[in-house]
């Protein structure tokens, strides 16, 4: 008798799982699968598995299968050798729709993915997400500054993040973009910009705002982003050994169909773990789906005119040569100018006879000015473009 009420119990406890697990994913008699290759890791195999095992203990709604050579293991195993067998063996099992999402090292993606990374940021301990970490989503800064949002809010949403808050790091080229992600918004794509903690506030994000974690999303270029990466998963190792956060993270791009998140060589078990409850998450929240409304939402609002008319823009050139007007005392401050486009924000000025010298200020790039002649420079300005 004791044996039957055993399978009894084991029977009713395994259908009550299944019932979990389809209210969780949707998807009733479907686990969610999360892969994670474990060739190329510079600490090895044994690295990886500790990794997924730790993730394996507190995975909710998906399970995870190790695609590499046979180990010592309860976790399912794909066997594969080497790192192109791997790659193979990854891309056939996502392919296939066996497994939802996978983890893996050093894999290349097409022009237009870039990765979305997310990390635990050191003064609050609150997570943040950098758009992008790895890959090109567009061959021009401002206009591939421009995807890393629309990318960064998809990953946001996809991880339950309803109305994310986006940043933008102050990098060359940064106020281009938030002039063209303005634009975005006015045309009907909705963009909740965060508002940095220093006083004078605004989008533009400073490294107290790093640190912190200001916005839901931080939005730089990719090789800044890359660095920051690095810095945060490992600034208390050295840099050999990545501990925090949950890895580079998805590649994101339009019509991109597979849900491949990368670790570097150097991440170390906890970030391994990391990077596979980022996956289950992004599986479970339906990440291809999200992307596809975006994405449509975006392009329905004139996304790609605003990148094109990034990609070429050309700078009018001069046909006269502008006199410099008598100098006078500059002590007012034009923010909010481009770096890359200070220089003739400042002959604008002197084309309406007004005396301007280019400066930095605490937040950026600054036309000077005098304070009582600021209105008037300021428009010169608009009306040039350059704010």
């Amino acid at each position: 008798m004791g044996e039957s009420n055993k399978v009894v119990r084991d029977m009713v406890g395994k259908i009550l799982n299944d019932i979990a697990d389809g209210i969780e994913t949707g998807e009733f008699g479907k686990k969610v699968k999360v892969g994670i290759t474990t060739e190329g890791n510079e600490h090895g195999v044994e690295n990886l598995v500790r990794g997924a095992e730790m993730a394996s203990k507190v995975a909710k709604g998906y399970e995870i299968v190790l695609i590499g050579p046979k180990v010592d293991t309860d976790l399912e195993i794909a066997e594969a050798e080497g790192e192109e067998g791997v790659h193979k063996k990854m891309e056939e099992l996502l392919d296939s729709g066996y497994i939802d999402a996978c983890v893996t090292m050093h894999y290349t993606f097409p022009i237009g993915v870039s990765t979305v990374g997310r990390v635990i940021t050191p003064a609050m301990g609150k997570e943040m997400i950098l758009a992008t970490t790895t890959g090109t989503s567009v061959p021009h800064r401002a206009a591939a500054m421009v995807k890393n949002a629309i990318y960064g809010i998809i990953t946001a949403k996809a991880i339950g993040i309803e109305n994310p808050t986006v940043g933008l790091l102050n990098v060359d080229g940064v106020r281009t973009v938030e002039r063209s992600l303005r634009q975005l918004s006015e045309n009907g794509y909705e963009i909740n910009f965060a508002e940095s903690m220093r006083a004078d506030g605004g989008v533009v994000m400073r490294g107290n705002d790093l640190l912190t974690g200001t916005p839901d999303v931080m939005v730089q270029d990719t090789l800044t982003g890359n660095i920051l990466m690095k810095v945060f998963s490992s600034y208390a190792t050295g840099g050999s050994y990545e501990a925090a956060g949950f890895g580079y993270g998805p590649g994101i791009g339009e019509d991109y169909d597979r849900t491949i998140l990368i670790l570097s060589r150097a991440s170390g078990a906890p970030v391994a773990a990391g990077a596979l409850q980022f996956a289950g998450e992004l599986a479970i929240g339906n990440v291809k789906g999200i992307a596809k409304a975006e994405f449509a939402a975006a392009k329905k609002a004139g996304l790609d005119a605003i990148l094109d008319g990034l990609m070429h823009a050309e700078k009018p050139k001069e046909e006269e040569k502008v006199e410099t007007p008598p100098a006078e005392i500059v002590t007012g401050e034009i923010p909010g100018i481009d770096v890359l486009d200070l220089e003739d924000a400042v002959v604008a000025v002197w084309k309406v006879g007004i005396y301007a010298e280019s400066g930095m200020g605490c937040t950026g790039p600054v036309v000077l000015v005098n304070e009582e002649k600021i209105e008037a420079a300021t428009e010169a300005i608009k009306a040039a473009g350059y704010l």
